[in-house]
């Protein structure tokens, strides 16, 4: 089977791909389709991005020592 990981717009320089999610981004807004996040609603999300990546236990390990070196 063919690697299919870097196909169309993930084949895409990073710029590129901003510049596009950008335009649509835009184009929502205006249309008056795209979601406005509340206060609220921002903090719930974020909670739950924090909890799950509180989960993954390795991960928060290589963000400790991240920290550690550069405060020294």
């Amino acid at each position: 089977m063919s690697d299919t990981s870097k196909r169309g717009f993930a084949s895409m320089d990073e710029d590129k791909q901003r510049e596009i999610a950008s335009k649509g981004g835009k184009t929502a807004h205006e249309k008056g389709t795209a979601h406005e996040f509340t206060s609220e609603e921002a903090k719930e999300s974020g909670q739950k991005g924090g909890e799950a990546t509180s989960q993954d236990r390795e991960h928060m390990s290589e963000i400790g020592k991240k920290g550690g070196e550069n405060s020294h």
